[in-house]
């Protein structure tokens, strides 16, 4: 699913328009990016957190030339679910199978 697929799930779901659908979906994604910028840690109950990490720098390869290169330090974001999606998709691959 992209983001189009997910605008329109939630248009049908709120039996609104794709265009009140699509600012209601940049809107939970300007306020998750938002909130790991000032919090570090976004947890939605249900689904998961949503958490900032640092990664060290470190020495890479360079795959086509096999030369060490030298990888800065970088900010990235992690998602764990929650048990309760955990368990949401256990259930809906064993309905499946």
């Amino acid at each position: 699913m992209n983001k189009s697929d997910l605008i329109e799930a939630v248009a049908s779901e709120l039996e609104s328009s794709k265009s009140d659908a699509g600012k209601a979906i940049e809107a939970v994604i300007h306020a998750i990016s938002n909130g790991l910028l000032v919090e570090e840690k976004v947890a939605i109950s249900g689904f998961g957190t949503f958490t900032k990490k640092k990664r060290a720098a470190r020495v890479g390869m360079n795959p086509a030339t096999k030369q060490p290169i030298q990888i800065s330090e970088s900010t990235t974001c992690s998602f764990k679910p929650s048990q309760q999606l955990k368990e949401n998709l256990h259930t809906e691959q064993a309905a499946a199978v």
